[in-house]
């Protein structure tokens, strides 16, 4: 394989890592941009000014400066000045897994309650009304979704997630 080839393969692998972190994020609710900037930070050596986050994705500079913003919010990016240049560069974080853990993790568990307090509230106004094949399914279904939302709690909130590195 010459070094053109490989050099075109290490970009193509790039860009499907970069997709697929951004559909990743978009699943999560978090938006396909911050994925895909996340992503594109990781991958890159140096630190990264938006203009070449913004021209390595084909994005607006606006878009990826407020993805930046809410991955810095998250602790996941890092921000570095360079002496004489009055851009800002983005780095992932030193600590980039005790971040990610209470960042997204966080972000799971919050998303967590609410489907918990949404269950309550539904199972509530059940209550409200009379007995009917239509109310025992819509129970019985109320349940499993209750059973799903505890076991990913429960995978959540493991201890063992203390010490993912």
């Amino acid at each position: 394989m010459n070094k053109r080839d490989e050099k075109d393969l290490i970009v193509e692998s790039k860009a499907f890592l970069v997709k697929s972190a951004g559909r990743m994020s978009q699943d999560l609710g978090l938006g396909r941009i911050i994925g895909e900037v996340m992503a594109e930070v990781y991958l890159t050596e140096e630190p990264s000014s938006l203009d070449d986050i913004a021209a390595n994705l084909g994005l607006s500079k606006a878009a990826v400066s407020i993805a930046t913003r809410q991955l810095d919010k998250f602790s996941l990016l890092e921000r570095i000045r360079k002496p004489g240049d009055r851009k800002t560069y983005y780095k992932v974080t030193e600590h980039f897994a005790a971040s990610l853990q209470k960042g997204i993790l966080g972000i799971l568990r919050s998303k967590l309650q609410t489907g918990m307090e949404v269950i309550d509230e539904a199972e509530e106004k059940l209550s409200l009304l009379p007995d009917s094949k239509d109310k025992e399914f819509l129970k019985k279904q109320l349940e499993r979704a209750e059973n799903i939302r505890k076991k990913v709690d429960m995978l959540v909130n493991n201890p063992l997630m203390r010490f993912i590195k």
